[in-house]
Formats: structure tokens, sequence, C-alpha cells
């Protein structure tokens, strides 16, 4: 099947590794010229040299350093990707969730500093891809969250919390955006082998004097296909909701946890 993405441009932020670069890997399987960002040059070197070699002779790929926490240079990595480019199509919204916690353990300034991380970085990117989106045949935004919308994760107090707000955003953007044919859809995905997983399962070890090991079992055991997704799955679902193949897809919330959210709805 076609997805309609060769010669799309797309955003792919904090893709340096796990689900954003999952995501960006897929595009440019696709023929999408894709640019990506993180903190670190050297991450982003490595990153944009992986995806030049998955895609071969004739891949477009761009890296930028840039910290989603900083608005002026969420602004600018916008502004370099369209001067890269020539253009925008495509934004996927990305970034690390905040950190494990509880309620009573969660000082306030981790509460703002998340807001900033998991909201915050979202609002500031869709405000400045917005001009660019509109000049697009096939404009689409993607925002990454978690399942956590629907069923809250036990230690994850920030990330129950804020990302449902993203949710709401998503939502509200499908609805006042599509007039102008621009779409906005949400992943949600449940429990990827990724390293922020892997640093959550670290995290519930020391909670709970177990192993990190011992704490996957107990996420796996709740999960109907009996394992956590691999990121080449989620991968594949974001070009697919970004691409022209998902043209009749607006304000959907997508799981991709293997079963985990047992509602209906």
């Amino acid at each position: 099947m076609d997805l309609g993405l060769k010669g799309k441009v797309a955003l792919v932020v904090a893709a340096s590794k796990g689900l954003g670069f999952a995501a960006a890997r897929q595009l440019v399987l696709e023929g999408a010229n894709v640019a990506i960002c993180s903190r670190s040059q050297e991450r982003v070197d490595t990153a944009v040299q992986k995806l030049q070699e998955a895609g071969g002779e004739g891949t477009a790929v761009a890296g930028f350093v840039t910290d989603v926490m900083d608005t002026d240079q969420l602004y600018k990595l916008v502004a370099d990707t369209v001067a890269h480019f020539g253009g925008l199509d495509i934004l996927i919204t990305n970034a690390g969730g905040p950190p494990g916690g509880t309620f009573e353990s969660t000082d306030i300034a981790a509460w703002e500093k998340a807001l900033n991380l998991t909201l915050m970085s979202v609002t500031h990117l869709v405000k400045a891809a917005l001009p660019h989106l509109r000049q697009s045949n096939a404009a689409s935004i993607l925002t990454v969250t978690s399942f956590s919308v629907k069923q809250p994760v036990p230690g994850l107090l920030l990330s129950n919390v804020l990302r449902p707000g993203v949710v709401g955003l998503t939502k509200a953007l499908s609805q006042e955006l599509g007039s102008i044919g621009i779409r906005a859809n949400s992943i949600l995905p449940g429990w990827t082998a990724t390293e922020r997983v892997g640093e959550i399962m670290d995290y519930r070890a020391q909670q709970n004097g177990t192993t990190p090991d011992a704490e996957i079992a107990k996420v796996t055991s709740g999960i109907p296909l009996g394992r956590m997704g691999d990121p080449t799955e989620f991968g594949n679902v974001a070009a697919f909701l970004v691409s022209p193949a998902a043209s009749y897809i607006s304000g959907a919330m997508l799981q991709v946890d293997g079963g985990s959210y047992a509602g209906l709805l």
C-alpha cells in the first residue's frame, strides 16, 4: 500500500531514539523528507546517520539541536525545517515523559517543569507550524501521548494528569482546523520496549524492592498480546496516521497498546 508520503516534509520532535525515532524511520522508508531534533548534537548526528542508512540513496534527513523546554528553540526548529526543505506537511510532537512519582512525592517545581515539557511544548510547536501547514495540501498533526489518558498508570502522576491535556488540545485542533484541511490525531502508546520504559521499570523496581525483569513480567502479564510492543510497530501506525492514506481520519485517539486498555471507548 502506497501511503502517499513520498516527498512530503515531516518534522518529528525528540526523535533521536525511542518512539520518535521509530516514527521518523518509517517516514523515511516511505520516502518522506524528515527533520528530527534532540538536545544532543551527538545523538542528532547518530540518528541522522541511521535514518540515511535505512532510507538509502537519495534519503533527505535534517537534524537540529533543540531543547523542547525552550520556547524560542521550538520556533527556531520549525523555521529551520521549513528553510531546509521549503515547507512543512507533517508535525509529530513528542517529548520524553515526565519523571515518575506520586502526588505526595511530587513538588510544585516538578509540576511546572512537567507542564512545560508535556503540554506547552506541543502548544508552541503547533503555533509555530500552523502558518506553514496551512500551505500544505495534505497537512497533518500527530501528538504522541500515552494510553494513560484513558487508564492512569500507577506511579506516573504527572503523565496521568498532563497527557490528557494534550489529547484535549488535539481534539480541539481537529475541530478548529478541519475546515482548512488540517487533520489532528493522537497515538496512545502502551508499554513499548524503549529506553524510557526501561527507566520506568528501574524506578518501579527501586520502589518495590524487586528487579526490572520482575516489573516487566508484571506489566506483560496484563497485556492481552503477552508482550511489550516493538518501536517499529508504533512507527508503522504513526506513518499511516499522518499520511494521505488516512485522509478521512481526524480527531482520533488511537491506542497502540497490545489490547492493554480494557474499556469499551
